[in-house]
């Protein structure tokens, strides 16, 4: 077949790596002008960890993680209130874990493809028609393209989505909260491998030593510390960022300072994305496009990969028969993710508590976790996978 995949993230890479194993033909389309950088670290386990290690890919990422000692939290003064050793999540991940960047895993992946796929930087779909029987996609730069399957795995504000099924505001569903991420270079304090974490009422502030002794700056805040709601220009959002945190304690200062010098920062709100279906005649949606568990989740990337995976191997299980094949991967994934999504709304409250009180009992709660039973009893749930990823053959 003739597939158009748009968005080259970690869906749209395992798709491409997938799909170009089976011998299709596929073009891969990235809006950027090449593969993005920095951006998240993710923890990875359960069905994403498998779905890496079947690509074969498991072994260059392990080489490529980020090790914590432990979670960190910390009071104004920088004195520990609370978290756990990282080994905790470990043994509730059955020793099946890493921690790696976002942008290390579809790197990973983007150079295992080889010249099985076409790729196209500096380009997106503008317009989609589908005939019933093939899909004519339209683009910035390039000319028209029929296809057999176009496939928006173009994240969060996914442009195949807005097209095709309709306009952000009909699936998207805020969590009441932005995040901000960036990073600098020999930041001090580094506290070995500890992932230290402050939060004041309604802003967490957290910071991740990386490789190359960079230091990757992690922020959540409540929708009501952007009084005048999320900026559009880049500018506009780092002096937001700046007023929420100036002044809250703990190294503040210091990473506001930081902050003010970056030019690479992210800032995007905190939302699920809700649909009753992912796909509609020949065009299909994955990984964010199609759900974005949200970053409170905790297992985006992991759903991900997994996304991929089934959606290539019920093309290859139906053949020619891509409407039964697309039926198959939305129903073998649909509830599933639903039900991660309810998860992770319940979860948001204990991320950024509202008041003083509720960061102290947080705190303390996390202390649990240093004791026998408690891991299993408070996270367990979130380390269970409900699906287990057929064997397709590929």
């Amino acid at each position: 077949m003739k597939v158009v995949i748009n968005g080259a993230g970690i869906a749209g890479t395992a798709l491409a790596y997938w799909l170009g194993r089976l011998g299709h033909d596929v073009t891969l389309v990235e809006h950027a002008p090449a593969l993005r950088t920095g951006g998240f670290v993710v923890n990875l386990w359960g069905i994403g960890y498998y779905a890496l290690e079947h690509m074969g890919l498991l072994p260059a990422l392990l080489d490529m993680q980020h090790t914590t000692d432990e979670l960190r939290m910390v009071d104004q003064a920088g004195r520990t209130r609370g978290g756990y050793p990282s080994s905790v999540l470990v043994k509730l991940a059955r020793g099946r874990m890493a921690t790696l960047a976002r942008s290390d895993i579809s790197a990973t992946i983007y150079a295992s493809l080889d010249d099985r796929v076409e790729t196209r930087f500096g380009d997106s779909v503008t317009a989609v028609v589908d005939d019933g029987t093939r899909v004519h996609v339209h683009f910035e730069h390039a000319p028209p393209q029929e296809a057999d399957l176009l496939i928006g795995s173009d994240g969060l504000h996914s442009r195949v989505r807005q097209l095709v099924f309709g306009p952000d505001a009909r699936f998207e569903y805020p969590m009441g909260c932005h995040v901000a991420s960036f990073e600098a270079a020999g930041y001090r304090p580094r506290n070995g491998n500890a992932y230290v974490a402050y939060t004041a009422p309604g802003r967490y502030v957290a910071r991740l030593p990386m490789r190359d002794d960079r230091m990757l700056f992690f922020v959540l805040l409540r929708d009501e510390y952007l009084a005048d709601g999320t900026p559009e220009d880049p500018a506009g959002r780092k002096a937001a960022l700046i007023r929420a945190l100036d002044g809250i304690g703990w190294e503040s200062d210091a990473i506001v300072s930081v902050l003010a010098q970056t030019d690479d920062l992210y800032f995007d709100s905190i939302s699920q994305i809700r649909m009753d279906r992912w796909i509609q005649g020949n065009v299909a949606l994955i990984g964010d496009a199609a759900a974005c568990p949200s970053l409170i989740a905790g297992e985006g990337a992991g759903f991900a990969l997994a996304e991929a995976y089934v959606l290539a191997g019920e093309l290859h299980r139906h053949g020619d028969d891509t409407g039964a094949a697309l039926a198959a991967y939305q129903a073998r994934l649909h509830a599933v993710v639903a039900r991660k999504q309810k998860h992770a709304e319940r979860l948001a409250a204990s991320f950024v508590p509202r008041t003083a009180l509720g960061v102290r009992l947080r705190d303390y709660t996390t202390l649990l976790m240093r004791l026998p039973v408690f891991p299993r009893l408070l996270m367990g749930r979130y380390f269970h996978d409900e699906l287990t990823l057929p064997d397709y053959g590929i």
